[in-house]
């Protein structure tokens, strides 16, 4: 038996295997219904990150899930990344983790010592985010599986939501873009690994530092780029804000060799499934490079914080962003009065 994963059976891991938004959507739309309850401060109808209900005048819990198929093969740097990418969501709505339960898939035949290592990356991850994991649920599957429910706490003062943009916000996001992009151009073997050990450092890196900052400033609007990418996130806040959302193609950071791995024509589905659900939301610019709006579009695994901040108070944040080594931190555009579309990239 092997003791790594098997990366080719044709099934894109990470965040590049979630439903594709537009159909999520549909799926769901039947079963929205009305809030009934007062303490719910967020859920479903508006796409936002996690769940938060309201428990006392000071205290909120933020609560979400998250699990996918592994994205590199060795079990215990894909238990981190799987870790760190569920966490995630806790952090995006301005709350610290606490409790977390395992979420575990595995074939029975494989090496049981890769369900070990791969339930320890996670455990470490948890650790580092002072998260502690209290236990789980396994089942049995052809393909392995792995993730985190995450429950968080937050003054519901404190709560950080999409739907709070304002017209005159800067965004800024704290990590670079292309995980998808590159992860294809390795399984196709156009690159080696060693041509973009950017990412992976990136996707085991907590986002609880870009929260720490954000908190600092009392952000109240963010959301973390995960697997609808630049554009479906940006959609969802600006769709739940009603602002519109201008993003600089130009400006936007870029793992080294992403633009590369497009340009070579490593485009996953899912690039094309988030530009779908946009659709006609989107207004493209006639100078936009094909090989950006594809980056744009690119979903991301355990991506940044896109964070709305006050326009007197963006360099004092990419200043503390900078100084908690978060050096890819970058404005990459601005939320406007609502038009026609929910987003436009020039």
């Amino acid at each position: 038996m092997s003791d790594k994963f098997n990366l080719l059976s044709g099934v894109e891991g990470g965040c590049s295997s979630k439903i594709p938004p537009d159909l999520l959507e549909l799926a769901l739309a039947p079963l929205l219904k009305q809030k009934t309850d007062s303490n719910l401060m967020s859920d479903v109808d508006i796409g936002d990150d996690a769940g938060v209900y309201k428990i006392s005048d000071d205290l909120s819990i933020v609560f979400t899930v998250d699990y996918f198929p592994p994205i590199v093969e060795d079990p215990y740097e894909f238990g981190q990344i799987a870790a760190c990418n569920s966490i995630s969501d806790i952090y995006a709505m301005g709350a610290k983790p606490k409790l977390a339960l395992n979420i575990t898939l595995f074939p029975k035949d494989d090496n049981l010592e890769m369900l070990t290592e791969m339930l320890r990356g996670g455990q470490d991850k948890a650790s580092e985010a002072e998260t502690i994991i209290v236990g789980g649920h396994t089942i049995t599957d052809k393909t392995a599986k792995y993730g985190l429910s995450v429950i968080g706490f937050a003054h519901p003062d404190d709560i950080t939501t999409n739907s709070a943009a304002k017209a005159g916000d800067t965004l800024i996001l704290t990590k670079p873009l292309g995980t998808a992009c590159l992860l294809a151009s390795l399984r196709e073997g156009f690159m080696k690994r060693s041509e973009m050990e950017d990412i992976f450092i990136s996707m085991k890196t907590l986002n609880d530092k870009a929260a720490k900052v954000m908190n600092e400033y009392k952000v109240k609007s963010a959301t973390d780029i995960t697997g609808f990418g630049l554009i479906g996130h940006a959609h969802k806040m600006a769709f739940a804000s009603d602002v519109t959302i201008e993003i600089d193609s130009k400006s936007l950071p870029l793992f080294e060799n992403a633009y590369k791995a497009i340009s070579m024509g490593s485009i996953p589905n899912s690039s094309f499934t988030n530009m779908r659900y946009v659709g006609e939301n989107a207004f493209y610019s006639d100078a936009l490079d094909y090989n950006l709006k594809m980056i744009v579009c690119d979903a991301q695994t355990s991506g940044g914080m896109m964070i709305c901040v006050k326009s007197h108070d963006v360099e004092n944040v990419l200043a503390s962003l900078w100084r908690e080594g978060l050096k890819d931190s970058t404005v990459i555009g601005h939320v406007l009065e609502k038009t026609n579309y929910t987003i436009k990239i020039n």
